[in-house]
């Protein structure tokens, strides 16, 4: 059974505005100049540019040390003035061993989280939406996003204790009989995806919901109505009613997450593996973020950093546009 057909009452499929008897021509009227119609509204206009202000000074002013990238900065250099070295840092940067490895966690972390954590908060939504007792239902949601709220520096020591030999989850894995003696978690390196994978979900997962929960309560009532006349399942009303019609935000946040796919969660990496202080997890903890904080900080190699990060958000950016030109195709784009 589909359940595509539905469409509100007044309205005929396939008939235009100016088909149909009850609008006049007098309604359709030419849309005002840009200009003119943010004068008239100056007093929500006055509301943005706190905004505006903010994202000038912290996002588009920084772009300015891009230059650092293909410079020899040292200390003490006015930026901008320091010996330009072209490409050097970035032939350099890719015949190092170390910064391959850390490409390559990015993307694995980038990926799974893609995979995984991106549409779970979807599914735990839908989930939310189908309950129908009220008060377990705002107990579920409040209960999933107090983890968002908690510092990722308390969060990693609940995880370290969790995940310890002596923990909760090697207790309740050897009293399944899954493990015959506890497992260091954070002590080998090929759990580490798996683990960070698992932190974000639970970290995010009830706060990332509202958004789909909000969207999901704009859904006429009146589908699921015409769904139940139509003997319905509430399988289907969930996927041809509820899903379709959030299609669009799923579709949006989507090609925002992928814009961030190399942008590891930088606290979460140094939080879970003590500030990279734990050396048998950096084969597969070590992330860009980490590489440049090491390197740009730690070692003074400010455009060697400062090249890395570029790539970074250069990767980025490749990946956002791609993304939207693909969500243009489902007239989804975000521009």
């Amino acid at each position: 059974m589909t359940i595509h057909s539905y469409q509100p009452a007044g309205r005929s499929q396939g008939v235009s505005l100016l088909e149909q008897p009850n609008v006049s021509s007098a309604t359709i009227r030419r849309k005002k100049p840009v200009l003119r119609r943010m004068l008239e509204q100056w007093d929500l206009q006055i509301l943005v540019i706190p905004s505006i202000i903010l994202i000038l000074i912290f996002s588009y002013v920084p772009m300015y040390g891009m230059i650092m990238a293909f410079q020899e900065f040292r200390l003490g250099d006015f930026p901008g003035l320091s010996e330009w070295v072209g490409l050097k840092h970035f032939q350099a940067m890719f015949t190092e061993p170390i910064f391959q490895r850390a490409v390559r966690n990015t993307a694995a972390i980038g990926l799974l989280k893609l995979v995984i954590n991106f549409p779970m908060p979807i599914l735990f939504a839908i989930m939310l939406n189908e309950l129908r007792v009220a008060l377990f239902k705002r107990t579920v949601q409040t209960i999933s996003y107090l983890p968002h709220f908690i510092s990722w520096v308390v969060a990693a020591r609940l995880m370290m204790e969790f995940f310890s030999p002596d923990g909760a989850v090697n207790g309740f894995l050897m009293s399944l009989g899954f493990l015959s003696q506890p497992l260091a978690f954070f002590q080998r390196s090929e759990y580490f995806w798996g683990l960070s994978v698992a932190t974000d979900l639970w970290k995010s997962l009830g706060w990332n919901a509202i958004i789909f929960l909000a969207a999901i309560s704009a859904v006429d009532q009146q589908l699921y109505e015409a769904a139940d006349i139509d003997g319905a399942t509430r399988l289907q009303k969930m996927w041809h009613i509820t899903i379709s019609t959030i299609m669009p935000t799923i579709i949006l946040l989507f090609v925002f997450t992928c814009g961030q796919l190399m942008s590891a969660n930088f606290d979460q990496i140094m939080m879970l593996t003590n500030q990279m202080g734990n050396a048998m997890l950096r084969e597969t903890a070590d992330v860009i973020p980490t590489y440049v904080y090491r390197l740009g900080l730690s070692n003074a190699r400010f455009s060697y950093a400062a090249a890395a990060g570029l790539f970074q958000s250069v990767i980025n950016f490749i990946l956002l546009l791609s993304v939207n030109k693909l969500a243009g195709k489902l007239d989804s784009a975000v521009f």
